[in-house]
Parts: C-alpha cells; structure tokens; sequence
C-alpha cells in the first residue's frame, strides 16, 4: 500500500532523513522505533506532503496504492486516503468533541457521518460522554483519543500515528494501544505507528523499523525485533 523508495528530506542544509526505504502492506501494523532526533516525526511529515516549508523531499520517492505521492500536498494526500494524527495531539482546543470529529469528516461520503460518528464513540466511550466539552478542558489521554478519532472519521485506508501514548498514564496509553489493535482488526485500516515506548510498539505491530539518525538502521518482522539484543539494550531496557 505505502512504499518509500530511497527518500532523504533536509530543513534547509540539514539532512533528516537519509536514503529511507519502507513499506506498508495492507492491513498492517508497522511501527518505526528510535531515540529522540532520529527523524521519526520527518518521516511522516515528509510521506504526508511536509505540511512545514522548511522541510523538503531531497531524493525518492513515496508511493500510496502505485501512485507517486512524492510531490503532492497534503490536502491532496489526504484525499486519497491518508489520515494523520500528529505528535501532541493538535486538536482543537476551543471547539468541541463533536466539532472536532465533524472536521475530521470532511473528506468522507457525508451519507456516513452519523455510521462513522458512532464507531468513534465506540471505539472510544468517553468521548460520547464529553462530546459538547470543549477539546481544549479534556485530559491528555481523551485528546489522544480525539485525535485518533478525528482522523478515523476520515475513512482512511492509511492512518499515521505518531507517539500516541506521549505524556499518557501507563493505564491510558494501554488503553490507546489497545483502540489501535481494533482499529487494525475491525476496520483492516492500514498503520504507520512511531513510538518511543517500544516495548508495546513491537508487540502490536507485525513488522518494525529502527531509525537512526535518519537511516533505517533495523528491519524486520516485530517479533524478530523485539528479541534482537541490540534492540532490547537500546529501546528495551534489557
């Protein structure tokens, strides 16, 4: 479904990314692991149409379902069924859950606003009970939840996912990995997960990537990841 092919990204002089080669099939579960400024962020950034104008694409280039995405923009990504549910949730903070989830909506059939609504809500109940609360008064872990949900309400084949559990009490960043797995399994939605806690990363993915100061450093199926020894010293603390 997703395919990087060779792609380097610089702000400016400065190389982010270096010569990245990855893939998404569908259905999948694939997560991207490594320590802070390794370029994990970029990398999505950079697949979604580098929505910042300091970045830009080098070399490469991304392909979605055999079609050159390299230099399309974001809304036009998006279209196509991409959806992104960025690092520190970037809701919005003065409008409600409902209006949030409805923007989210914006690029699906409206007829399925109301079908796509209620699996958000179930997916995540606390958000029908706050669904008239603005974004901006709910807790970290809920506008996790509704930025995940927003971007559901997209219908997309492909969701981006990046450090979903941030700042998340380790019972609530559970609770996220676990909607994530039903996303997967429920709908076959298609997932690029970057996150830090890698122990929990590598059991719900069913292939991994390790980045190092932009360079794909590791790949491999997750359960072969999780037992390499260079892994479980660096990510594991094994």
């Amino acid at each position: 479904m997703l395919e990087l092919v060779g792609v380097s990204a610089a702000y400016g002089a400065v190389r982010a990314l270096d010569s990245v080669d990855l893939t998404v099939g569908r259905s999948e579960i694939v997560t991207l692991i490594g320590a802070n400024g390794a370029g994990k962020t970029t990398l999505l950034m950079t697949l979604c149409g580098r929505p910042r104008p300091e970045l830009r694409l080098v070399e490469g280039q991304i392909r979605f379902k055999d079609r050159d995405i390299s230099r399309l923009k974001p809304h036009e990504i998006a279209r196509l069924g991409v959806a992104h549910a960025p690092e520190g949730r970037r809701i919005f903070p003065r409008m409600t859950v409902r209006e949030n989830l409805m923007l989210g909506a914006r690029l699906a059939d409206p007829g399925r606003f109301e079908a796509n609504l209620a699996d958000a809500l179930a997916l995540f109940p606390r958000l029908g009970e706050r669904i008239d609360q603005r974004g901006g008064t709910l807790s970290g872990g809920e506008q996790q939840m509704l930025a995940i949900g927003r971007a559901l309400m997209g219908e997309p084949e492909l969701l981006l996912l990046d450090e979903p559990s941030l700042g998340l009490a380790p019972l609530i960043a559970k609770q996220i990995f676990a909607a994530i797995g039903d996303i997967n399994r429920a709908r076959g939605t298609a997932i690029l997960l970057v996150e830090q806690n890698a122990h929990h990363a590598l059991a719900l993915a069913h292939r991994a990537y390790v980045l190092v100061t932009g360079r794909v450093a590791l790949a491999g199926s997750a359960a072969e990841l999780a037992q390499n020894p260079e892994v479980r010293r660096a990510y594991l603390g094994m």
